[in-house]
């Protein structure tokens, strides 16, 4: 058997290249989580009748040896398998005999490539969100330690009002928290089963869907058996976009970083070992790194664009289309987290330099202060504007820890409540953490070897 599909005819070897491309290279990254799916399928098949005891127990051998060659790298998908899926299946056939011929009854590879991809995504939305979680951690951590340091806010990039260093690295962990709860939904979204769907329509034979979804830790059927289908790049969508948000906040402090470590300005260093040389200049330690979060955040919003501009005008079922989804969003997957666990590290080796920061607190930023002393000693609002407007000479420089003391309502550079964010980080984290364990325990239900479904 050549293919899943195999006709009695041989494929253009063209059309072999084209429609197959770099999608069983791809698949290297998607083994384990078909062998999971495959071994939950063999086990409901069992269930209603169409395998022995026997014939399940060597599938389920087979199939763990095939998750072991995939970990030590042996397991070998060739272009002219097409995919994983049919990697496996000949494996299968080859060590099964017969019996490997059976694994595929009742399913399409529709459901078995759909129900391979959310295994994956569902680990990898957790994943991320542990490292996204891990970074709004340190940046809390660095608010609290230099919650009071005055920074100058800047609108327009121009000198604005008096700030602080404790708000500004909050404000990212602020954001980083609320596209954390965005992607804990999707993952909630994503933590439904599609196998038994098959081609969209449903098959003959009385699968038990809720059974092998629960062999699959799935929190549900996903019911609809079309639906399940259509479901295929709106899902990965829905994920993609939440890395999009992700990978764009990583690329605004990015950006402040950048602009921040200017010689002219010097509030910050950055750990030299995150940062690069010069082949001309001997002088140079570039931020390459920050610069790159700024591209590849650009390359995670294309790869999120990509799947909607695929899938978006699909007529119902399955079109060969959405086999072109997967590679942007394994780069998209991938791309996020590299970048979050950058930037991670870029915080923690961060060198703050209190004086420079001091020294940018010229005396205009005080000028909206000098409006609300006017205010609160009786004058309008309009009328103190305008005076202060017109004679921004007289605005002299103040006592910024003062100044940043005033600024009281929640969230203002004297009011951060920061404890607030600290917990929730804790407890989405604790969240993660035990959903992560629970998807090991069900790995471990399903092979007797140790895997990891996702591999950065």
């Amino acid at each position: 058997m050549a293919r899943l599909w195999q006709k009695d005819y041989s494929l253009d070897s063209l059309m072999q290249h084209f429609t197959v491309r770099n999608d069983y290279i791809l698949d290297k990254e998607l083994v384990i989580s078909d062998v999971l799916g495959s071994v939950a399928h063999a086990r409901g098949l069992e269930r209603i009748g169409i395998l022995t005891r026997d014939e399940l127990s060597a599938l389920e051998k087979g199939l763990a040896d095939v998750a072991r060659s995939s970990m030590d790298g042996s397991f070998v998908i060739r272009e002219e398998d097409e995919d994983c899926h049919t990697a496996i299946e000949l494996f299968l056939t080859a060590a099964c005999g017969d019996t490997g011929k059976k694994i595929h009854t009742g399913r399409s590879r529709n459901d078995q490539v759909q129900t391979a991809l959310r295994i994956y995504m569902r680990e990898a939305s957790l994943r991320i969100a542990h490292e996204a979680l891990s970074f709004a951690g340190r940046l809390l951590s660095m608010a609290r330690r230099y919650e009071m340091v005055p920074m100058p806010g800047r609108t327009h990039t121009q000198l604005a009002m008096p700030s602080s260093l404790g708000l500004w690295f909050s404000s990212f962990a602020c954001q980083i928290l609320d596209e954390c709860r965005l992607l804990m939904s999707v993952n909630g979204i994503l933590d439904q089963c599609p196998l038994g769907s098959a081609a969209s329509y449903g098959v003959p034979i009385p699968l038990d869907r809720r059974f092998t979804s629960g062999q699959l830790g799935f929190a549900r059927v996903q019911k609809n058996v079309l639906y399940a289908n259509n479901s295929r790049g709106c899902f990965e969508a829905m994920l993609l976009d939440c890395c999009t948000y992700l990978s764009s906040c990583a690329c605004k402090m990015a950006q402040d970083l950048i602009l921040f470590t200017l010689p002219e300005l010097g509030y910050f260093s950055l750990p030299r070992e995150l940062t690069t040389g010069s082949s001309i200049m001997p002088q140079k330690k570039n931020p390459d790194g920050l610069e790159l979060v700024r591209s590849r955040s650009a390359l995670v919003a294309s790869c999120s664009s990509l799947v909607k501009d695929i899938s978006r005008s699909l007529v119902s079922g399955y079109n060969r289309d959405f086999q072109d989804t997967k590679e942007p969003l394994l780069t998209g997957l991938s791309t996020t987290y590299s970048i979050l666990a950058i930037m991670t590290r870029m915080v923690d080796g961060l060198e703050v330099y209190e004086d420079r920061l001091l020294a940018g607190m010229r005396s205009e930023i005080y000028a909206t202060d000098k409006v609300f002393d006017a205010v609160l000693a009786g004058g309008s609002f309009r009328d103190s504007y305008k005076a202060v407007g017109l004679d921004l000479d007289s605005v002299d420089a103040r006592d910024v820890h003062e100044a940043l003391e005033k600024r009281t309502s929640i969230g203002s550079p004297g009011n951060l409540h920061l404890e607030e964010d600290e917990e929730e980080v804790r407890a989405m984290q604790g969240d993660v953490e035990s959903r992560l364990d629970a998807l090991q325990d069900v790995y471990s239900r399903l092979v007797d070897v140790p895997v990891k479904v996702v591999s950065w």
